[in-house]
């Protein structure tokens, strides 16, 4: 599969912060990009192998669930390459010599996902600057901003 680049556009914003703090800058944001489906993201994968996308599909899907229930046991699952999972939660604090309830002071059990660094960093891309379509042509003529 042939790598396209990666649109952006640019805009201006009024930073609030740091050394440019009330100053107004030009950022890039991402744009142009396209949500592939879990069912079509099954297809392209199954286009591999030799499964089917139904297959591919049942399979991913009793992994995360097999993922799910082990990090439900207080075990981390090392995910491949995308990461590792481990189980968190918040507590409330408690005064020292006061009964700690983990049924009361412990809620909201999660799933933490923690991605692998070298998975999620694109070193391979390459960037194509297109029109802001909210953006005033006349604006953009008055102001151009070179890539």
């Amino acid at each position: 599969m042939a790598n396209k680049p990666l649109q952006f556009i640019l805009r201006e914003r009024k930073l609030n912060i740091g050394k440019q703090d009330g100053k107004v800058v030009v950022v890039a944001l991402p744009t142009g990009r396209h949500r592939v489906d879990f069912r079509n993201f099954c297809a392209r994968v199954a286009r591999a192998t030799t499964f089917s996308p139904q297959e591919v599909l049942a399979v991913l899907n009793l992994a995360t669930e097999i993922a799910r229930d082990i990090v439900a046991n207080g075990d981390i699952v090392e995910f491949g390459d995308l990461g590792t999972l481990k189980p968190s939660f918040k507590s409330k604090s408690v005064e020292k010599g006061k009964t700690f309830r983990a049924q009361e002071h412990i809620e909201k059990p999660v799933v933490k996902f923690v991605p692998s660094r070298k998975y999620f960093t694109l070193t391979d891309v390459t960037y194509e600057q297109v029109k802001d379509s909210k953006k005033k042509e006349s604006s953009e003529e008055e102001n151009p901003v070179l890539p």
